[in-house]
């Protein structure tokens, strides 16, 4: 790596996923008041709500998510209708 391109507060940093708890390790410039033992040492922490470990696309889960039942709504106006 070149020397002198990044900034000064260039380094390693804990990433953990909030919605399953998965985290790595890898390198930022990040501002976090929070820090976490991870591996046995001690690194800055920034919390993320979705990442690629539990990303529907990454993970190929996908939610379906029905808000006021229009899901239900569509399915029963639908469903007899095919190509």
């Amino acid at each position: 790596m070149k020397k002198g391109i990044h900034p000064d507060n260039y380094r390693p940093v804990v990433f953990k996923d909030m919605s399953n708890g998965d985290m790595f390790l890898s390198r930022s410039t990040v501002s976090t008041k929070e820090t976490i033992e991870f591996e046995g040492e001690t690194y800055p922490l920034v919390k993320l709500e979705i990442s690629s470990s539990s990303h529907p696309f990454y993970t190929g889960k996908s939610k379906l998510v029905d808000s006021a039942g229009r899901v239900d709504k569509f399915m029963s106006r639908y469903k007899n209708h095919k190509k």
